[in-house]
């Protein structure tokens, strides 16, 4: 008599293969997948490697460092305003908040503090860069998940902002435009009026994302109640930016831990409820709702008077005075060559970027380059998350889920 295949299997087997039967579970065999990390929806060189049950995922590791680039031991070796070009190349996506971000560090160290009119320049130069990033973020994230038009909106808003990134600092894309103690030029009447016509361009294309996406169907069934992150999942975690507050809480370094004046600055910090990718994506809308209101404050207060700090000697003189006097050329020949003369001590500032909170930690001897220089990078700490989050969860939702993380891997392997 043939045998079914039936008499094969133990009582134990039939047993566990009823009991996942009846709790959805698949007895099969697992299945390990390298997600990236040449892949177009990892947003950069991310490996990701996915343990699949079927198409749901049981385990997956996040693998980063392909990019490595070695810029915090390469800022050892540098004085302070060498490293600043550096800093463009964190966060690609937000260069002249990265520069404001570290040139506030080096300040701290040295007990600098700027002027009125150029703390509201670096106000103006980081809300741009945090509008210009969450463009890009949405329009890829919307891209991932199939909606193409609302790509074309944001990027052509975006390619707006690189104008006016090119009439501040010279340069669209790596901007280095700020310096140890200020900013290496004043912005212009026409720069000022080109930033006023953006504002009252820009709003339209967020809106017309809003009813794009919103009630959209798809986008919907896509985002909600996927990738969900507790409040305590994005505390423990060390979560921060708009994926913290996603999860519904308060925390935004501009108003719990304010500089640049922010504290004189009336916004609101949007805050999601469930924590899934829809609320992520909400809460980076709004804050670009508040970025344009922080703008037109900066610009209707913009007050007169110097840009830099009054240090003459860690700073470099004005360039009219470099070119006409003897002592003047040489102290600018001293600065640019050993740095500015920053004291013994360390420190650490935290600024609220785009991507989250992006640190730096300097350990400085004395001189005019740092003994040890360490960075907070916001989208390496939100990609920890990862192994939390995506099992249970299909294959298809990874590119919603990292869509909604919105990090970029410059900063992440730095």
């Amino acid at each position: 008599m043939a045998l079914t295949t039936h008499e094969f299997e133990s009582p134990d087997v039939a047993a566990r293969a009823a009991q996942a039967a009846q709790s959805g579970d698949l007895l099969g065999e697992k299945l390990i997948l390298n997600m990236g990390p040449s892949h177009p929806a990892t947003h950069g060189v991310l490996r990701i490697v996915l343990e699949l049950d079927g198409e749901v995922i049981t385990k997956a590791i996040p693998d980063v460092g392909y990019l490595h680039r070695g810029d915090e031991k390469i800022a050892e070796a540098m004085q302070y305003n060498q490293f600043v070009p550096y800093t463009d190349r964190l966060d690609y996506l937000a260069p002249l908040a990265n520069n404001v971000a570290y040139a506030l560090a080096v300040e701290k160290l040295l007990g600098w503090e700027l002027p009125p009119r150029g703390k509201a320049i670096r106000v103006i130069c980081c809300e741009l860069a945090r509008i210009s990033s969450h463009l890009l973020g949405l329009g890829a994230y919307a891209m991932d998940v199939g909606a193409m038009t609302v790509f074309l909106y944001t990027f052509t808003e975006r390619e707006k902002i690189y104008n006016l990134c090119e009439m501040i600092s010279g340069a669209r894309f790596t901007t280095s435009y700020t310096r140890i103690g200020g900013q290496t030029r004043d912005l212009s009447e026409t720069t000022i009026a080109a930033i006023r016509k953006f504002l009252t361009e820009v709003p339209a294309a967020i809106d017309e994302t809003e009813k794009l996406l919103s009630r959209n169907r798809i986008w919907l069934e896509r985002t909600r109640d996927v990738g969900i992150i507790t409040k305590e999942q994005a505390i423990d975690y060390g979560l921060s930016g708009p994926n913290l507050r996603g999860s519904g809480v308060d925390h935004d370094l501009r108003k719990k831990h304010p500089y640049l004046d922010y504290q004189n600055y009336e916004f609101d910090v949007p805050l999601g409820s469930v924590g899934d990718c829809y609320d992520r994506y909400t809460v980076r809308l709004e804050e670009m709702r508040q970025s344009i209101r922080i703008l037109h404050q900066a610009l209707d207060r913009l007050p007169d008077g110097p840009i830099n700090v009054a240090d003459r000697k860690s700073f470099p003189p004005p360039k009219t005075e470099v070119l006409t006097k003897m002592e003047e050329l040489i102290h600018h020949f001293i600065i640019h060559t050993e740095g500015p003369d920053v004291p013994a001590g360390e420190v650490y500032f935290g600024a609220e970027n785009p991507k989250g909170e992006l640190g730096f930690y300097i350990n400085s001897r004395g001189g005019g380059t740092p003994h040890r220089l360490k960075i907070r990078a916001p989208s390496f700490v939100n990609l920890s998350i990862l192994p939390a989050i995506l099992p249970g969860h299909m294959m298809s939702d990874v590119v919603a889920i990292l869509g909604s993380l919105d990090f970029v891997m410059g900063e992440c392997d730095r």
